[in-house]
């Protein structure tokens, strides 16, 4: 983080940061707060467009809280949109990559620049506490940085390619990779900035122009993603950002033939959705859809407990559930089971609940009404066929009861139970005993998902563990979270199975190809 001093803030780093990281959020959040409250457009071809309609975002933490009233996106702003990144894209895919790289290393200073400032706002819009936060706003920053490196790592994807053997002919080849055209970008709430930084950081590097939005829980940290981009001096037209729901604003990207390409992070059958329309048009257009998980941590006979105790809760309750990465289910070996579970739901009753803003508190709400209504039927649907060890309550005491605030939940059921298979996005682990290594991978193996698995255990475990494992993101030993954690150039992060579409992961080296398409070029003189 350029400024905290010598700290390298990520994920796996966030539990000891220094106080001077602290005394810099406490002074960016009351700047957030005194911004609240304010009107905002879209942003179509380098200019604010106001709109006829516009809805209000309020914080989870307490509900009277207005953060924002946003521009509600129709079609006709949708359309305006596609147009004005048609109109940037042949100057900017003409742009010398190297020229690209060295607009969007602005963006990834500026992002570091104010990364308290933007961290405080998307604190306030997710309810995330405050090293969530700032590790989501300095992971984007490091996303425009690696998806920089790799294109001057593979110097623009171009590379020349052995003459043909003709006698009398110099017949010259080389491959060259091309943009597609208009990318569109549609990001979830749980990541607003990271989710549509990283894939708009990816698209323009290559050289396609950009339509985004994030969920309509989080337009403000949308806003502030187009602001960076603004400021950062790209050119009119290149990136277009647009507010408003999923079944309006983003409908209409998904339907719209000028879209060539589509990165969607979201649900399941709303990624499936999109991929099967980007594969029936009158071509196929490439679809990156990344759709959740429901990850398992297995923990051996052997295991350091402790270890896995702590990675379980961390990778379960932070951001309370709501990651596709968040460890929802474990496997435990029944000679252990009893000591881990025991462990776990002490470390649970010591979580600190309220507003995630406050350096004291590490969880804090879900993000909205539909979540705290769904944690209530989950938790009565639970009791009826498990046992909850600790949790399973909706919290309303005092300040908490302005807020969407629940109880983190450990509990049981038998291996037949609906939530052993089911993503909820909520602070629920279930964790059940099992007779081997081999029985917990096949009931981790038997899920649809395949993101994130985390393994606790033995030396000579681990290689068995990770050849069998069906997931695209493995920890072993780990306390800093058993399923979550990923960080730009220290672990790629995309999932097998019905957690994505195309097995390349965010943040690797195979990432941006899938941003291009080749072209064989031969020229004989």
């Amino acid at each position: 983080m350029a400024e905290a001093d010598h700290f390298k803030l990520t994920y796996s780093t966030m539990f000891n940061p220094p106080a001077a990281l602290h005394e810099r959020f406490d002074a960016a959040l009351a700047r957030a707060k005194q911004a609240l409250g304010r009107d905002y457009p879209l942003w179509i071809d380098g200019r604010a467009r106001a709109t006829e309609r516009s809805f209000e975002v309020r914080s989870p933490i307490a509900r009277d809280w207005l953060l924002g009233r946003f521009a509600a996106a129709a079609q006709a702003d949708v359309d305006a949109a596609v147009r004005a990144a048609q109109k940037a894209f042949p100057a900017w895919a003409a742009t010398p990559w190297r020229e690209r790289v060295a607009q969007l290393r602005r963006v990834a200073a500026l992002i570091e620049k104010r990364v308290y400032d933007i961290a405080a706002a998307v604190a306030l819009e997710v309810g995330k506490n405050r090293m969530e936060a700032l590790g989501e706003v300095q992971e984007t920053a490091d996303l425009f940085t690696w998806y920089c490196d790799q294109m001057e790592a593979n110097d623009g994807f171009a590379r020349e390619l052995p003459n043909d053997p003709l006698a009398g002919w110099v017949s010259r080849n080389r491959t060259v990779l091309k943009p597609y055209g208009v990318w569109a970008v549609i990001a979830p709430f749980n990541f607003p900035y990271a989710l549509a930084g990283g894939p708009v950081a990816a698209a323009l590097a290559t050289g396609n122009t950009v339509m985004f939005k994030t969920a309509s829980d989080t337009a403000w940290s949308g806003w502030l993603l187009l602001e960076v981009l603004r400021d950062a001096g790209l050119p009119a037209g290149v990136v277009n950002y647009v507010s408003g729901s999923g079944g309006e604003a983003g409908a209409a990207l998904v339907d719209h033939p000028g879209i060539a390409g589509i990165t969607f992070t979201g649900s399941y059958d709303v990624g499936m959705a999109i991929l099967r329309k980007f594969a029936n048009g009158r071509w196929p257009r490439p679809c990156i859809a990344e759709m959740g998980g429901k990850n398992a941590a297995i923990v051996s006979r052997h295991a350091d407990l402790e270890r896995a105790a702590t990675g379980i809760v961390r990778s379960a309750f932070g951001l309370q559930g709501q990651k596709c990465s968040a460890c929802s289910r474990v496997y435990v070996e029944k000679p252990v089971a009893a000591a881990l579970r025991e462990r776990v739901v002490e470390l649970t009753r010591k979580i600190a609940i309220g507003d995630p803003t406050e350096q004291a508190n590490w969880l804090g709400p879900v993000i909205n009404a539909a979540a705290y209504e769904r944690y209530e039927r989950c938790v009565a649907n639970l009791r009826e066929h498990g046992s909850i060890f600790i949790g399973g309550a909706q919290l309303k005491e005092g300040a908490l009861a302005q807020g969407y605030f629940v109880a983190p939940t450990v509990a049981t059921a038998p291996f037949d139970y609906r939530l052993w298979r089911e993503e909820k996005f909520l602070p629920l682990v279930l964790v059940g005993e099992v007779d081997s290594i081999d029985q917990a991978i096949d009931l981790a193996n038997a899920s649809d998902y395949g993101l994130t698995a985390g393994f606790y255990g033995a030396r000579d475990e681990i290689p068995h563990f990770l050849d069998r494992i069906e997931a695209g993101v493995t920890y072993v030993n780990r306390p800093q979270g058993a399923t979550t954690g990923a960080w730009p150039g220290y672990q790629p992060f995309g999932g097998w199975k019905a957690s994505g579409t195309t097995g390349k992961a965010i943040g690797s080296f195979w990432y941006l190809p899938q941003y291009l398409r080749e072209q064989s070029q031969t020229i004989v003189d």
